[in-house]
């Protein structure tokens, strides 16, 4: 299934370690193609071991994560405004 992911955290005294964790997480399975968006092809097991992951640095009461699905990539139309990222290229 194609993924789009993107998360906002909240910037208190935790927010560094919470977000370089979302960071790093989400990179061990999707592209990063902005600050705080990913996307990507995962299999469902795939999906289920992010979700498991992510919900370790989430705080529930503060933090949010977003995710489009979609049966593939093809179904998804993308169009830039502004500088185009090279990261995007192999989802066209």
């Amino acid at each position: 299934m194609y993924i789009l992911l993107i998360y906002d955290i909240i910037s208190d005294e935790k927010g560094p370690y919470v977000s370089r964790n979302i960071f790093k997480t989400c990179k061990k399975y999707l592209t990063n193609i902005q600050k705080s968006v990913f996307e990507g092809n995962l299999t469902i097991s795939q999906y289920l071991e992010l979700k498991f992951e992510l919900n370790e640095y989430i705080r529930k009461n503060k933090d949010s994560v977003v995710v489009f699905k979609s049966r593939s990539e093809k179904w998804t139309e993308k169009e830039f405004l502004g500088k185009t990222d090279d990261k995007t290229s192999n989802f066209f």
